[in-house]
């Protein structure tokens, strides 16, 4: 085996591994993502006997900023 062979027998060996450590990492990032996501919405409560923040949109509205009192 001459050392253009041997050569081109590790690169290909090395690429494989790198595509494989690649594509673990890939996979594990986006299990690591959805169970995040999943365990941040799961406190969410939605309904009539919801207990969470009730943020009123109106109560901060910046549209009365103009009026100048007098």
């Amino acid at each position: 085996m001459n050392p253009r062979e041997s050569a081109q027998k590790e690169a290909e060996k090395t690429f494989e591994l790198f595509i494989e450590w690649t594509k673990r990492v890939v996979y594990i990032s986006i299990f690591f993502l959805i169970v995040v996501v999943v365990g941040c919405n799961s406190g969410v409560e939605t309904g009539s006997n919801a207990t969470g923040s009730k943020y009123n949109g109106e109560q901060y509205d910046p549209s009365n900023l103009s009026v100048k009192d007098k």
